[in-house]
């Protein structure tokens, strides 16, 4: 057969898996609902088994025991990040099931890769902070060099698969909820402070208590680190320009900049009905990795503001049978950098266009123009994200909760640059250029325009009880775009309480992904232009789902999925195209083991295997196995001992890359924590990557040795309990 049929029948054979699929989710919704006169009695026992079971909201916007919920969910609770010895989100997630956390070729920011769904930008995994969204217009991600220390969290939700009939855009791989600590949860005053390897320096003062009827939480945490100085780079960019133009500018071998200095602050305010959020994330003189062109750039800096404000009110009396939510925030994120594109000494062809690499047009070819002060450029701006919705739940109708919401979002952005290249700055006929920037803000040849997005939606989702051990979930929500039009997306969920211990779901759910401003309007840029007629990527993904806890003390599940995703947007000859589908199954495996009162045990294997839907190729970069394990031990009444290990294993290259396999790592980490009962001190001393293994994230082949993660860091903190 040849490549072509071989395709075709990939294609075929798929197709054919969702239809099945769906064919079978259609057949056991009848049999579920064939029991639904005769079984609406709750089963007492099985509630007492289970009645102080951890309550999750992420995955239908509802709170939902995590074992009865809709979806593929994790939980990690504010025990275990102090159990672990984790000092930021990133750390976090990479414990749960089929999450990796990798480092991406733009600025070295963190990439949240699930399920095989890997991408430079992340766009397709949503994160929320206290329900708010923190992905961005420009490209669709979290805020530049997004990272978050971990002191003010209460806990995490995580939901595998799609979640748009909910959060609508960006919910595509997953999402990823923090819920930050509130007064009950610090319940006076809390100061702490952590040192250690890289020059670290962290603190935070907390405080949570009433105050005239308000509910009262305030937290400052800081963060700043030099960064690992051994996480060398022995070749980059500017080594392959010198070696084509005789030069000898590259700064390679040399460390990558991942210095930062980072300030996050919250008060969260709650009386009755009402909360107030307000947040601040503050990031400074922070390193820009390998560089944004793969040429290592100690010179470069990178700033981003956060302010954010978020007002919430519930009513359950307002109608009988109803739950009134509404929620209005409003969020704006200033980013300012500096970024050295190219090195001092630096020698590239310019074109007609000021542009980088583009085609000479200074008469005879190649137009060689020399930069002794570097090549700079600083595409920096103003975003503003207004939300409004307000939902209400019903639960006057027996055997049915209903959920209707609506929501306006508005986004705008307002771009600054300068920059020494480039339309508007040089033609290609002088050389050379000096370090002199020119500021193209407001005019024709800045890098993007000023834009905004109005998105307007309404969703429905029914939590439908159909028998005594039966529930159904059914929800669609339609989005509608002022850019690119609408897109609306389904979800069905069945969830079948087979016996006291074992719970099974079969899921089947829609999501999209909305098109960046990069993506559709980025231009005048020597690589990459936007394509405004672009459509929102989509994936349709189903999943079994076995929830098995023989005993009080052992909880187990297992999730199979599968998933077709179409419309992936890439840049294709330099222009964004709806281009490429994926195709991807896999399971993950976990369980928790409370072995004795001071012994807990977890551990989850990941298996995926994702496909490009046109060749066949195996997705690369995102790891087809993961294995992690971790152990609480309490050693004696003060004392309590944590580690874990983490197995990353099975990367592949892009099709076209010749390089040598990507390495499998393992790295493990330690924590021993000193808690006196009754004392206000408490010390603990952690350890990462305690082996110093040689673990390295993949490149994009312009650095040919991959990203090298930290090595072995150990760190000593301390934190009083205020009276």
């Amino acid at each position: 057969m040849d490549d072509e049929g071989q395709t075709n029948k990939s294609m075929s054979e798929q197709g054919v898996y969702m239809q099945y699929s769906k064919v079978a989710l259609a057949i056991i919704l009848i049999i579920g609902s064939s029991q639904l006169q005769a079984e609406m009695q709750a089963e007492e026992d099985f509630m007492l088994l289970y009645g102080n079971e951890e309550m999750i909201s992420i995955a239908t916007g509802t709170q939902k025991p995590i074992r009865l919920a809709p979806s593929v969910a994790t939980l990690i609770t504010a025990r275990d990040i102090q159990a672990s010895g984790a000092r930021t989100l990133d750390e976090l997630l990479e414990t749960v099931p089929g999450l990796h956390v990798s480092k991406s070729s733009v600025r070295n920011s963190s990439v949240f890769a699930i399920r095989g769904i890997y991408t430079d930008f992340n766009a397709q995994v949503l994160l929320l902070v206290n329900g708010l969204p923190f992905n961005d217009l420009i490209t669709g991600s979290r805020p530049p060099l997004f990272q978050l220390p971990v002191e003010n969290i209460a806990r995490i939700e995580v939901v595998r698969g799609p979640g748009s009939a909910v959060f609508g855009a960006d919910a595509f791989a997953g999402v990823i909820n923090v819920i930050t600590k509130d007064g009950n949860d610090l319940e006076g005053g809390v100061i702490g402070g952590r040192v250690g390897s890289f020059n670290t320096q962290e603190g935070w003062v907390q405080y949570g208590g009433e105050h005239g009827g308000w509910d009262v939480a305030v937290s400052v945490e800081y963060s700043g680190s030099d960064g690992d100085r051994n996480r060398i780079i022995n070749a980059d960019l500017q080594t392959n320009l010198d070696a084509e133009f005789g030069t000898n500018a590259s700064l390679a071998p040399g460390a990558l900049a991942t210095g930062y200095s980072n300030l996050n602050s919250s008060i969260s305010l709650k009386r009755q009905q009402w909360s107030v959020w307000l947040n601040s994330w503050n990031l400074s003189d922070a390193g820009v990795g390998p560089g944004v062109a793969q040429a290592l750039d100690p010179a470069g800096r990178q700033q981003v503001d956060q302010y954010t404000v978020k007002l919430d009110y519930a009513d359950a009396d307002l109608a009988e049978g109803w739950i009134f939510n509404s929620s209005i925030s409003y969020r704006m994120m200033d980013q300012q950098v500096d970024y050295r594109i190219l090195p001092p000494g630096s020698t590239v062809p310019i074109g007609a266009d000021g542009n980088l690499f583009t085609a000479p047009g200074c008469g005879v070819p190649p137009c060689l123009v020399s930069f002794p002060d570097g090549i700079w450029g600083n595409p920096g701006g103003k975003l503003t994200d207004s939300r409004l919705e307000v939902a209400g739940i019903y639960e006057g109708w027996q055997g049915h909760r209903l959920r209707l919401a609506v929501g306006l979002d508005r986004d705008a952005y307002e771009a600054v640059e300068t920059k020494n290249f480039g339309p508007g700055v040089i033609d290609g006929t002088v050389s050379p250029i000096s370090g002199v920037l020119t500021d193209l803000t407001g005019t024709e040849n800045i890098y993007v325009q000023d834009r905004s997005r109005t998105v307007r939606y309404v969703s429905f989702q029914d939590e439908l009880r159909l028998g005594r051990d039966w529930e159904l979930t059914a929800g669609i929500r339609y989005d509608n775009y002022s850019d690119f039009g609408s897109t609306t997306n389904p979800r069905l969920a069945l969830v079948w309480a087979m016996d006291y211990n074992l719970t099974s779901k079969l899921l089947y759910g829609r999501a999209f992904r909305a098109p960046s401003l990069t993506e559709q309007f980025f231009e005048n840029n020597p690589v990459n232009v936007g394509n405004p007629d672009l459509k929102p990527e989509s994936i349709d993904m189903l999943e079994l789902v076995f929830d098995y806890r023989p005993t009080f003390d052992l909880q187990t599940m297992l999730s199979l999925f599968a998933y077709q995703a179409d419309d992936l947007i890439e840049f294709v000859n330099g222009t964004a195209e709806n281009i490429r589908k994926q195709n991807g199954h896999g399971l993950e495996l976990e369980a928790s083991w409370t072995l004795s009162n001071a012994t807990q045990f977890k551990a989850n294997f990941a298996l995926q295997y994702s496909t490009n839907d046109s060749n066949d190729f195996v997705i690369k970069d995102a790891p087809r196995r993961q294995l992690f394990v971790a152990l609480d031990h309490t050693l004696a009444a003060a004392w309590s001992l944590y580690g874990q290990a983490n197995w990353v294993a099975d990367r592949a290259r892009d099709v076209a890359d010749s390089r040598s396999a990507i390495g499998d790592y393992t790295t493990v980490n330690l924590a021993l924590r000193y808690r006196p009962y009754s004392q206000p001190w408490q010390f603990a001393l952690s350890a990462k990557n305690v082996f110093d293994d040689d673990a390295r994230e993949p490149s994009n082949g312009v650095i040919p040795d991959d990203y090298p993660l930290e090595g072995r860091a150990v760190y000593l903190q301390a934190q009083y309990k205020l009276k």
